[in-house]
């Protein structure tokens, strides 16, 4: 079966977001990325406010703070609920159409499809440094830190949610470094591989 859907999971810095509204673009399927967040809320009851810094993201809190959030009668804690809410809105967009997901831990909910390509992003420090630098008009030491806190935050999320690990190549079919390929190349791959 030809591929036809693409998930993009990314370091911050690397691109990936632009790469993959890129590839959307020159395919001309429908890309998801923030303009899921009212469809999860919607789903999951809560505010688009809570989802857009909940849904792909661990609490700021740290490692352990899935585990120490407070659950309902049913064990399930507001995170639970906005990832299987996230998790439902991922799966129908899949059945409804050709697309480019990023983030979100998609490639996991959609593990079972064999119509899927799952795409990392990832890139060299000095040049995620430098972009983030420039999206964000901030100064060094900002932005390493911005790397770093969103970086672990969707390391744990993704971890946690799919018990597997973040950024290692077995739990993708493309790993990219948007830094030595550059981000034409990386769409150009990314589209050969939807042949």
């Amino acid at each position: 079966m030809a591929k036809r859907i693409i998930t993009i999971s990314r370091e911050f810095g690397s691109g990936g977001r632009f790469i993959g509204e890129e590839v959307a673009k020159k395919l001309e399927i429908a890309y998801y990325d923030k303009n899921i967040i009212s469809q999860i809320a919607e789903e999951s009851g809560l505010s688009p406010e809570y989802v857009q810094e909940n849904a792909e993201l661990s609490p700021k809190k740290g490692v352990f703070a899935y585990a120490l959030i407070g659950r309902d009668i049913t064990g399930k804690s507001v995170e639970d609920m906005v990832y299987e809410a996230q998790r439902k809105v991922i799966l129908e967009l899949a059945e409804k159409e050709s697309c480019v997901i990023i983030g979100r831990n998609a490639d996991y909910i959609l593990r079972n499809r064999n119509d899927v390509l799952n795409v990392f992003i990832h890139g060299d420090m000095l040049e995620k440094i430098q972009r983030i630098r420039r999206l964000y008009s901030v100064k060094e030491q900002e932005a390493v830190k911005m790397m770093a806190d969103t970086d672990k935050r969707r390391m744990t999320n993704y971890n946690y949610y799919t018990e597997q690990k973040w950024g290692k190549a077995d739990n993708y079919t493309l790993c990219l470094n948007s830094s030595q390929l550059g981000y034409d190349r990386c769409e150009k791959i990314i589209m050969e591989c939807m042949k």
